[in-house]
């Protein structure tokens, strides 16, 4: 007797899925800002990538800007940048999809197309600067949100569209009406966000200041606090590890060095250099000229800064070995 084998597909609650995904991913509420911010980025690498073969997309004098605007009355923060944009079907698949990433399809398609060519012209690694790749970092939004919309327009598009979601029962995409005030001018993303009770600090110049300073000031292009019809600039963009030692004085590693251990010695050695191969990083060391005050102390762990891109991802990962847990510095990878 012969028996027929049947597949059948698993049955999931998406919604359910959703929220255990992004509460058990995510340990502290604020890394939304740092993803959406990091979204932003890539949206303008992408766009300023495809201007060297599309010169309609850099038309206007493109010049990359993240905005992150709170609304104390109407208890929204937006986060918008000027950069490559969505259509509707890219909202569908990139919005709509649980991991599924823009920026890793834009990658695969960077290798392959004749775009590769232009970009490795400009930069020795095309997308280089490309932060999210694995597609659930947007998701991160509804550990402080009760609502989030999203304005897109891609670049050279006449259309423009309104994604909205609970993040419980589905999404909806909307023709965007000509001149809504939240939408970047000419090609561009918005992501606003309804914030709930529990997570309205974040409409606080302070808050905001704070978790751009922990986790993005070293993102390259300039990221601005809109209050008030006021902008200032909240990010340094430094990211020292990320230049050529030939143009790095000595000065500039000591106040590095000063600025992340809050020490005031100099540094007795500095370790700089970048590994390239199957996996990239960029490392810079110091160790402190001064002992530690509880450099012998077995619980002491080691406080290398991991970044991701130059986004801040961590600062106790495991990166050296514990009997040189008195080094200070960054590895990004």
């Amino acid at each position: 007797m012969t028996t027929t084998t049947q597949t059948h597909p698993y049955q999931a609650e998406v919604a359910r899925l959703l929220h255990l995904m992004v509460h058990s991913v995510y340990t502290e509420k604020d890394v939304f800002l740092r993803e959406l911010i990091a979204n932003a980025s890539d949206a303008l690498d992408k766009r300023r990538y495809l201007a060297l073969t599309d010169q309609s997309i850099a038309a206007g004098g493109f010049e990359p800007a993240i905005h992150v605007t709170p609304d104390v009355l109407q208890r929204t923060l937006t986060v918008a940048d000027n950069g490559i944009g969505m259509t509707k079907s890219e909202m569908m698949e990139n919005l709509g999809t649980i991991a599924k990433s823009g920026t890793r399809a834009f990658l695969d398609g960077l290798g392959e197309s004749e775009t590769a060519a232009a970009a490795i012209a400009v930069s020795e690694t095309p997308g280089a600067n490309q932060i999210g790749q694995f597609g659930i970092g947007f998701y991160a939004a509804f550990m402080v949100a009760e609502r989030v919309e999203v304005r897109s327009r891609k670049a050279t598009a006449a259309d423009a569209w309104l994604w909205a979601s609970d993040g419980a029962s589905g999404f909806t995409i909307d023709p965007l009406a000509a001149g809504d005030a939240l939408l970047p001018a000419g090609a561009g993303t918005a992501v606003t966000l309804f914030l709930r009770d529990e997570a309205l600090q974040f409409l606080k110049d302070a808050e905001i200041e704070r978790v751009v300073e922990a986790y993005s000031t070293h993102i390259q292009f300039p990221i601005t606090l809109v209050a008030d019809n006021d902008g200032r600039q909240l990010n340094t963009g430094l990211a020292l590890w990320a230049k050529p030692k030939a143009e790095i004085s000595a000065g500039a590693y000591r106040d590095f060095y000063q600025q992340i251990t809050h020490h005031f010695d100099d540094p007795a050695l500095t370790i700089h250099y970048r590994a390239e191969g199957r996996s990239d990083y960029a490392v810079l060391l110091f160790v402190p000229t001064t002992r530690p005050f509880d450099l012998f102390d077995p619980s002491r762990k080691g406080r290398i800064k991991l970044y991701v891109r130059r986004v801040f991802i961590s600062d106790d990962a495991d990166l050296l070995p514990g009997y040189l847990r008195f080094v200070r510095g960054v590895v990004d990878s």
